[in-house]
């Protein structure tokens, strides 16, 4: 069925904002002192982030695409695969609602974020930081991350096997993100997606949050960036090798 661009921008919109409370809100359980899950360990985190991208697959992904991530919007582009006057609208209505999602973290979390000191504990549940505060290893983090994310979605997505059957793809995308989320996070998070970071991070910098800190606007094109670079060449690549 075809859905009109209208109905595929409220998609994304919606998809990248349960992307964003569930994966964030698992870190916000986790980091935010007072919370039941205060002090549990990174798999909650990474599941949190898994279910983050599996569910809103399986609810939108035959509507939209279910990108929900500029990256990979951009990526398809580059490569032939979306519309290039249809790049800009989807990537808008992701940010946004990464944003509106955000909102709903805070909202839901608002005592533990005032009951929380550690301003990277803060910052941590809106977006991502490199724990030794490098530039470049957070560049390489974030581009091998993205990369194995992007060849790896676009691999199950198109793979002959899942053709007849997206809800097995879309729960094979869920396990997909947890286990990089387990195997990359450590240094960065990871972000994996512009809008996952950027969204969140504009709205660290506008919410008046007790325990606020800085928003490390220094460090943020990096979780932009490398992404878009991994998505462009693990989707050119795919494309090449077995498209």
């Amino acid at each position: 069925m075809d859905y009109s661009l209208t109905t595929r921008l409220a998609a994304e919109f919606l998809g990248t904002a349960l992307l964003v409370m569930l994966g964030n809100g698992a870190v916000a359980n986790v980091d935010l002192r007072g919370t039941k899950g205060y002090g549990s360990d990174w798999m909650l985190i990474a599941v949190g982030y898994g279910c983050g991208v599996m569910i809103p697959a399986m609810i939108f992904g035959g509507i939209s695409g279910n990108h929900i991530n500029p990256a990979f919007t951009i990526g398809l582009a580059v490569s032939g695969m979306f519309p290039w006057a249809e790049v800009l609208p989807y990537i808008a209505v992701q940010i946004l609602g990464a944003m509106v999602g955000q909102l709903v973290v805070v909202a839901s979390y608002k005592p533990y974020y005032d009951q929380t000191e550690d301003k990277l504990h803060v910052l941590g549940t809106f977006s991502t930081i490199n724990s030794v505060g490098s530039k470049f290893n957070g560049f390489v983090n974030e581009f091998f991350g993205s990369f194995i994310l992007f060849f790896g979605a676009l691999g199950i997505t198109k793979a002959p096997f899942f053709q007849n059957n997206l809800g097995t793809a879309h729960l094979a995308l869920g396990f997909l993100v947890w286990t990089l989320v387990a195997s990359f996070g450590g240094p960065t998070g990871p972000g994996l997606n512009p809008a996952r970071d950027l969204g969140p991070r504009i709205m660290h910098a506008i919410l008046p949050l007790k325990h606020k800190g800085d928003s490390q606007w220094s460090y943020s094109w990096v979780p932009v960036l490398a992404p878009i670079l991994a998505s462009i060449v693990a989707i050119a690549l795919y494309k090449t090798l077995f498209i």
